[in-house]
């Protein structure tokens, strides 16, 4: 068993792994438990009005490209199966997740992964590592072709174009055909009938007549193939601040002792996380089984953390939310727990009468409660700046830590200014009122009339600048509101506003509801 922390890549001489699925539907078909004929079996999508072949195995690569019919006038009993891209790109995305286990460097490349192993420790080194891989491949019933090279680019060249395994790189990429450059079909065109078949034969000649000729994109990446040019890949997930991990030479079938390895690897993120004076608010946890398979667990807390405890009763409440129960399968040979981001934890200072430990045990329920349930069951008000009222409170998960802000305090003795409810949208009402911008006498809302006998305001509220203004004339989209609280004749209040002014922003304005006082 061999645990640690993976520190960031080495910044040396970069080294990148390519594999590709050549074979990637007709892997997936079979892992299904299908089984090809003696004559293989074709992938088809409708192309240009025709059944085209898009995808094939082994056995069929041949007619790749062909109309269906076409190849079935060759083989008169080709199996013909519907290509199901999705389905693919999510086996890919599962094969991705998988080779987490040799880097956390991972790109998806069309049929095929980009993994940086730079500085990656492997036993045997880089041949150990594509060992393991290859094992890992006939596993999981996938048919391989990998390469590496110092640039994403060659490696991924490489594993679709070269022909037999070669020591010396630099002579491997140049003997590739022109199709290692991936240009669209006509760049392609044009470079073969200028005699250009092969990367060499290209990277012979000035790079700016192949840009004027050829685009700029051509001699980019001819540049990265022959490593002239610097590339990376994009991860498919981004780098966590802090990442612990811990391997077994034998894969554990047990899950408890499982989620006591996940113990063990919160307490040495907590005693990183102290020493940098830190905490996290996200702990996302990855079990990979020996047969491929990985399950992932995450937890967000709305404070930052780094005791262990509490961060293992979030990962008990997750479990315990689950529908299906975390499977072991032949047994996990891997662990690993990430914490993405870290934000400032100072100490807490304990107040005599306890108010910081209920502060601190509400905010454990809501984190709780938010994990088992889901992080938009449970919501916090917070004040918003703005003078728009119904813009003014927003309803956020209550697991993001709100930005401090200030509710408006009411003067002393004096009624509300806004109403406990509010209606979204606000509800149209019929008025009769004093024109042009007088106070309401009576109106009509849900066919009810009510007579008004008290009233205050106007409580006039503009748009937004950037609402009102716009245009050479000055005028915008955004319309003022008179706001009255009024009072009828059987003492309920009600919040009520007209939309525009007369004359000035509109001819006849509305009227509508928009909130009731208790």
């Amino acid at each position: 068993m061999w645990s640690g922390i993976v520190t960031k890549a080495f910044s040396g001489k970069r080294r990148f792994l390519a594999l590709w699925f050549p074979y990637l539907s007709a892997d997936r078909w079979r892992r299904a438990g299908n089984a090809a004929p003696a004559d293989g079996v074709v992938f088809t999508q409708k192309q240009r009005g025709a059944m085209r072949i898009v995808a094939t195995d082994e056995g069929t690569r041949a007619h790749l490209g062909l109309a269906l019919a076409d190849a079935r006038a060759r083989v008169p009993d080709l199996l013909a199966v519907d290509h199901d891209p999705v389905a693919d790109q999510q086996l890919l995305d599962r094969l991705a997740d998988a080779c987490d286990r040799f880097t956390p460097m991972v790109a998806l490349d069309d049929a095929g992964l980009t993994m940086d192993i730079t500085g990656c420790p492997h036993a045997g080194g880089e041949a150990g590592l594509v060992d393991d891989i290859e094992h890992w491949a006939a596993r999981a019933g996938m048919q391989l072709r990998h390469a590496l090279a110092s640039t994403p680019e060659a490696a991924q060249a490489l594993a679709r174009f070269q022909s037999v395994p070669a020591t010396d790189e630099k002579a491997a990429v140049l003997r590739l055909p022109i199709a290692a450059l991936r240009a669209d079909d006509d760049t392609e065109l044009a470079l073969r009938r200028a005699g250009l078949k092969t990367i060499a034969d290209l990277a012979g000649r000035p790079s700016a007549p192949i840009s004027a000729r050829f685009g700029a994109e051509t001699s980019d990446m001819l540049a990265r193939l022959l490593g002239k040019s610097d590339s990376r890949i994009t991860p498919r997930r981004a780098e966590p601040a802090l990442l612990f991990e811990r391997r077994f030479a034998e894969p554990i079938a047990q899950t408890d002792y499982a989620l006591a390895v996940l113990g063990e690897l919160a307490g040495e993120a907590g005693e990183a996380m102290l020493e940098r004076h830190k905490g996290g608010r996200r702990f996302a946890a990855r079990l990979y089984r020996s047969d491929g398979a990985v399950r992932e667990l995450g937890v967000e807390a709305s404070l930052p953390l780094r005791d262990p405890k509490a961060v293992m009763r979030l990962f008990a409440e997750r479990l315990d939310s689950l529908n299906d129960p975390i499977d072991p399968g032949f047994g996990f040979d891997l662990i690993r727990l990430a914490v993405p981001v870290l934000e400032p934890l100072a100490p807490t200072q304990l107040q005599l009468e306890g108010g910081a430990v209920a502060a601190g045990e509400l905010t454990a329920l809501i984190d709780r409660l938010s994990t088992r349930v889901g992080r938009g069951h449970f919501r916090r008000l917070r004040a918003r700046d703005t003078h728009i009222p119904e813009q003014a409170v927003l309803a956020l998960p209550a697991v993001d830590a709100p930005e401090p802000s200030l509710w408006c305090e009411p003067e002393a003795g004096e009624p509300p200014l806004r109403p406990i409810h509010l209606f979204d949208p606000p509800q149209i009402i019929e008025v009769i009122a004093e024109v042009p911008d007088g106070p309401p006498h009576r109106f009509r809302w849900r066919r009810t009339l009510h007579e008004v006998t008290r009233f205050e305001g106007p409580e006039r509220l503009a748009a937004e600048w950037w609402k009102r203004a716009g245009g050479p004339s000055g005028l915008g989209t955004g319309l003022t509101r008179d706001y009255y609280r009024v009072e009828d004749a059987r003492g309920r209040r009600f919040w009520i506003f007209r939309h525009g002014l007369y004359g000035t922003e509109k001819i006849n304005p509305d009227w509508y509801m928009h909130g009731l006082f208790a």
